[in-house]
């Protein structure tokens, strides 16, 4: 049975050439705009989002918003799409939750390669277990992170990526090795991506007065300590 894709993009040629594109693979349903994707949602829910950035009414980034603040799709993976391929898109796309970005034009088959990727990393997930270093404390059945007793608010990649770290603490993680078990086999993502959730934990940590410390190490990886 394929999996459904969620796609919201208001231009009718771009829809038609996602659907093309991906029929083979995927179930796709294609929406103009955020009211019509909630009215869905109320009905069903996608493997994945493909969710433009410019779009009428509710922009990209407000419809990723409301999908992650909603407990029934938040841990669903968006794939940001916009025209815009500058820095501060992609990091603010990536600190509010998404979980890819890919900018217009692209190829067909590196879409395909970042849908699956993505799938591949959410259907398999690891078991994952309460997990404890100094001041941090990871509660799986709340799906929260605190620290100094105090909940923090992350986006999904920033949870799995200081879980990494956490169960892994004071051993080196390379950034391979990141990248293959936070965004899955096959990413196809900027390289600074890591580095861009390393800082926005970092700074999180702080703001919370944590005294463990993620340290990199220069030309492997990063450590927490």
């Amino acid at each position: 049975m394929k999996q459904t894709i969620f796609i919201v993009e208001d231009d009718t040629s771009l829809q038609e050439l996602y659907t093309y594109s991906l029929e083979n693979e995927f179930d796709c349903r294609c929406f103009g705009d955020g009211n019509s994707l909630f009215a869905m949602l109320e009905k069903e829910k996608p493997a994945l989002f493909l969710l433009d950035i410019m779009l009428p009414g509710d922009d990209g980034l407000t419809i990723l918003a409301k999908l992650k603040e909603n407990r029934k799709t938040a841990n669903i993976p968006v794939i940001m799409v916009s025209a815009k391929g500058t820095e501060v898109n992609k990091v603010k796309g990536l600190n509010m939750g998404a979980d890819d970005y890919i900018a217009k034009p692209f190829g067909v088959l590196e879409l395909v390669a970042r849908i699956k990727a993505n799938l591949r990393r959410t259907t398999a997930k690891e078991t994952q277990s309460n997990v404890t270093f100094k001041d941090i404390l990871f509660d799986i059945n709340k799906h929260q992170i605190f620290v100094n007793g105090a909940p923090v608010q992350t986006s999904p990649k920033e949870y799995n990526l200081l879980y990494l770290l956490c169960k892994n603490a004071e051993r080196v993680q390379e950034r391979e090795d990141i990248f293959t078990k936070v965004w899955g086999e096959g990413f196809m993502g900027e390289t600074r991506t890591l580095d861009i959730h390393i800082k926005e934990l970092r700074k999180k940590l702080a703001e919370n007065q944590s005294v463990a410390a993620i340290q990199t190490i220069r030309g492997i990886g990063y450590m927490l300590v």
